[in-house]
């Protein structure tokens, strides 16, 4: 399980696109990651679109956003269409960053936990909450610790 110290692992997941991206890819910048459950439910698509709006904010910190969910890259791409998401959302279909970064999975793995992760231009991780506290709150806790960083 990943905690604050610690590197983000070079591993590879698929972008909405099909692609492959590497989290490595992100270091030079501060990264926001978040894990959400499913695609298309009430909470996760709040989640997802509260970090759209405060989109701005978080490029005021030249801070990356990525999520990670068990769903499809097609299943994503859709999200973002609909939703207009400025940033990617990453499939672990397999649940190997799940495990790495010691996020919890329900319903026999089948959906993980929400959990947001701050990282800081060198990859290494510098915040993490993992309870699943109000969804604003991923929020203003990922703009706060951004600040402490900046």
């Amino acid at each position: 399980m990943l905690k604050k110290g610690d590197k983000i692992p070079d591993v590879q997941l698929l972008n909405s696109k099909n692609e492959s991206v590497n989290l490595r890819d992100y270091i030079g910048k501060p990264l926001v990651i978040f894990f959400y459950p499913k695609d298309n439910t009430q909470g996760c698509t709040a989640q997802a679109c509260g970090f759209r709006d405060h989109y701005d904010e978080f490029l005021a910190y030249d801070a990356s956003i990525i999520g990670i969910s068990k769903d499809t890259p097609g299943s994503h791409e859709k999200v973002i269409s609909k939703r207009k998401l400025p940033y990617p959302l990453l499939t672990d279909q397999k649940g190997k960053v799940l495990k790495a970064f010691g996020v919890s999975t329900y319903l026999f793995g089948a959906i993980s936990a929400r959990c947001t992760f701050i990282v800081d231009k060198e990859g290494v991780i510098q915040y993490s909450f993992r309870e699943d506290i109000q969804i604003g709150k991923h929020i203003t806790k990922s703009l706060k610790m951004l600040e402490k960083l900046n």
